[in-house]
């Protein structure tokens, strides 16, 4: 996900912040990589449960993480 992206989002989402102030974009470019960290960790947990190839496309989308 990309600076453009972020912000993009923050706007669509309407979160009222001055984009202009500094350090806004870097702390939402935290927030935002917590928000994907847990969400491939979600997707992950769910795709444990399937015993045949389960197990690899948890590890795949965990390794999206480390990228």
């Amino acid at each position: 996900m990309t600076r453009d992206d972020i912000t993009r989002m923050a706007r669509e989402a309407d979160m009222g912040f001055d984009f202009t102030a500094p350090g806004l974009i870097a702390e939402l470019e935290r927030f935002a990589a917590l928000v994907a960290a847990a969400e491939r960790e979600a997707c992950a947990k769910w795709c444990e449960q399937f015993y045949s190839t389960g197990k690899q496309f948890a590890d795949s989308i965990r390794a999206r993480d480390k990228t």
